[in-house]
């Protein structure tokens, strides 16, 4: 059995309402699901608006490699930790997708002894909220090939269609198909296309929503098409808007669940940061702040992604001021980055991790850039040498004047992050000087810019023919103040996922530009990223299967 798997089931949950007393919410709030899952009142979090906000903590990490990084299981046992010793904090995490679930990753609660459960039922369907999300954007397709077929009173341009069907399954035959075969009975054929359910605007906007009225206005802004003569066909022109808020009305309140130590985490919304703004929800995050004196979230993949879209996308539209960044890194990944292959990693090697250091230099200069204070938690693996430890904590000392906390928590719980509490607790005492990348009148290519060459280190942006001619509708239609998105591989600064470390002066190709009106930004979708994953070559799911007894065996 994975060691993760064994060592979520050997724990001890305690009952759902048990953690809701713990973190101040009553049981009138709740909507459990089952003994150990509840759903916090939508109406009952509105009622803590004019309580003062905790502070916010964001873990981001490395690029990452095969080797791991544990951002998630760093996030929880960051949080186990403050909750020791004695700062009362809630936990904020997005929800695993089906596709990584069954795709490569295998699960995403966490690991070791710092992990969020019940580990089975969030990785698998969970409370249902990405079926919800799922379903009210295939409506809207639906209903948008409807209005065609009956008349097209809109005067809808059938190749100029934005909306995508979704599936939360990593499919690559979905990626580009041919909809309306068969006949007149069955519409008008058109190319069309799938996305992950993560990638999906109804997702962003899920994510990036205030309460249920703001998510229904954000819902009728999604632009759906074009007009033949090239104006915008939204979901409100469709009348669509209410009944998506209708699928979605019990999603949108966050999932409450705990961790290993009995730590309270609301567990809502799962955008990819490769390919969208990677992020929990802004209804979850916010009524953490409500709730606790400290709030621990994540953004996707490296600091590159997600946390850049969480500071210039999420932050800015919900008036967040973080207080404080934590960089993951493992010896093991910087050695990766470093040149050394996969199957040396167990060998003590200094210099390797000093080539690949450069990495985490890289990310550490752009989160001071952007006025955080940063610590880098340094997530031990039994196979790291002191040496290396060494090694590592006097180049962040020496190159970066950043501390460099070795944390056990995979193995010891919370227990083993206390150090990295106690150094995130003095960052916190100063007043945040947090500020965004790039102001809202920015032209739209000069944010992509701005973003390729300060964060990525890259020469320039090259948006092609078509993404630039798209570019200037999205402007020229108003939409020119919105933040943007960056789709890209995550495996590196660059659009090659084989450039490890932190490559310079290359190009950004940008091949596509997508409007998310509802959601408030603009996707650039750069160099061959796929919005619709494949999965790998040797599946998760070939390993994942229910044993004798019914349970559950191969997440991980």
């Amino acid at each position: 059995m994975n060691p993760d798997l064994a060592i979520a089931r050997a724990a001890t949950l305690r009952p759902i309402g048990e953690i809701a007393e713990r973190a101040g919410i009553p049981d009138e709030a709740l909507h459990p699901y089952g003994k150990h899952i509840a759903k916090v009142d939508g109406s009952w979090l509105r009622s803590l608006e004019d309580r003062p906000r905790g502070k916010l903590i964001l873990v981001t990490a490395i690029s990452p490699t095969p080797a791991g990084e544990g951002k998630t299981t760093t996030t929880v046992g960051l949080g186990d930790a403050l909750n020791r010793i004695g700062r009362k904090t809630m936990i904020c995490l997005r929800e695993p997708s089906l596709g990584p679930c069954f795709g490569q990753k295998g699960g995403a609660t966490g690991g070791g002894h710092a992990q969020v459960l019940p580990m089975e039922q969030i990785n698998l369907h969970f409370t249902g909220d990405f079926h919800a999300i799922g379903a009210a954007n295939n409506l809207l397709a639906a209903m948008l090939d409807n209005h065609v077929y009956w008349g097209n009173r809109l005067d809808v341009d059938p190749r100029r269609v934005a909306i995508r069907r979704v599936l939360d399954m990593n499919d690559r035959a979905l990626r580009s198909t041919v909809a309306g075969l068969g006949g007149p009975a069955n519409g008008f054929p058109r190319e069309d296309g799938f996305d992950i359910t993560v990638a999906s605007e109804v997702m962003a906007v899920f994510c990036l929503a205030r309460d249920l009225a703001d998510m229904e206005a954000r819902l009728g802004r999604i632009v759906v098409a074009q007009t033949r003569d090239k104006r915008p066909v939204t979901a409100d022109d469709l009348k669509a808007s209410g009944a998506m808020s209708v699928l979605l009305k019990d999603a949108i309140q966050p999932n409450l669940v705990q961790t290993i130590e009995g730590s309270p985490a609301l567990v809502h919304g799962g955008p990819f940061a490769n390919i969208a703004h990677g992020c929990n929800s802004v209804v979850a995050t916010q009524a953490g702040l409500r709730l606790a004196d400290y709030v621990v979230t994540e953004a996707g993949f490296g600091a590159d992604l997600g946390a850049e879209k969480f500071l210039d996308i999420k932050c800015r539209q919900a008036g967040l001021t973080p207080s404080a960044c934590v960089v993951v890194a493992t010896v093991r990944a910087l050695k990766m980055h470093g040149g050394t292959a996969r199957a040396d990693l167990s060998r003590g090697d200094a210099d390797a991790l000093e080539r690949g250091f450069v990495n985490l230099e890289r990310h550490v200069a752009n989160m001071r850039s952007y006025g955080l204070p940063v610590v880098v938690a340094v997530n031990h693996f039994v196979t790291d040498t002191e040496a290396e430890h060494r090694r590592l904590a006097e180049l962040c000392r020496d190159r970066l004047g950043v501390e460099a906390v070795p944390c056990r928590h995979w193995a010891e719980g919370g227990a083993g992050a206390v150090d990295l509490a106690e150094r995130v607790v003095a960052l916190t005492e100063k007043p945040s000087e947090f500020r965004t990348l790039y102001p809202d009148d920015m032209p739209l290519a000069d944010k992509m810019r701005r973003i390729a060459t300060r964060i990525y280190g890259a020469e320039t942006v090259v948006i092609e023919g078509s993404a630039a001619s798209r570019l200037k509708e999205i402007e020229a239609a108003g939409y020119g103040r919105l933040p943007v998105c960056m789709a890209k591989t995550q495996y590196s600064f660059s659009t090659d996922p084989q450039a490890m470390g932190a490559p310079s002066g290359h190009e950004i190709p940008v091949r596509e530009v997508r409007l998310a009106a509802g959601a408030g930004f603009v996707v650039a979708i750069c160099g061959q990223i796929m919005t619709m994953p494949g999965l790998p070559r040797v599946p998760a799911a070939e390993g994942i299967h229910l044993d004798e007894d019914g349970l559950i065996q191969g997440l991980s």
